[in-house]
């Protein structure tokens, strides 16, 4: 876990900021995505949810690095999605955990991935996709 979710996205941010540095003002973007995990903790997926936070400190650390060219933010999703195999009692249990009760689709993240690469002004930050799911 901790290769996939903080080693690689180290060394690749790391590697292709010259890339990206040179463009001007806030005119290159870092997106890591990592998950709603991060602010609770798991006891059943540690390893998991220790990796992903680990990535949600590189997303501050590299914004402080790579300002004012590279915007570096992250997004935190829990349920978007179910898999084709997911039954009916899992869905519903599932949706239950949030305010909102849908699996919103991909579009919710596809919107939000828009709106961080439109703005001129917003690094530094993790932006949780989860329906509410904290407020219950």
């Amino acid at each position: 876990m901790l290769q996939i979710h903080v080693h690689a996205p180290y060394l690749l941010n790391h590697h292709l900021a010259s890339l990206l540095r040179g463009y001007g003002h806030a005119a290159s973007d870092i997106i890591h995505f990592t998950d709603y995990v991060v602010e609770r903790g798991s006891d059943k997926h540690i390893a998991y949810a220790a990796s992903k936070a680990a990535l949600d400190n590189l997303t501050r650390s590299f914004a402080r690095k790579l300002a004012p060219e590279v915007k570096v933010n992250a997004i935190a999703p829990a349920l978007i999605l179910f898999n084709e195999s997911d039954d009916a009692a899992y869905r519903q249990k599932a949706l239950n955990k949030s305010l909102m009760k849908i699996a919103p689709g991909e579009k919710e993240i596809l919107d939000l991935v828009d709106y961080l690469l439109t703005s001129r002004f917003v690094t530094g930050r993790t932006f949780a996709v989860d329906g509410g799911r904290p407020l219950r």
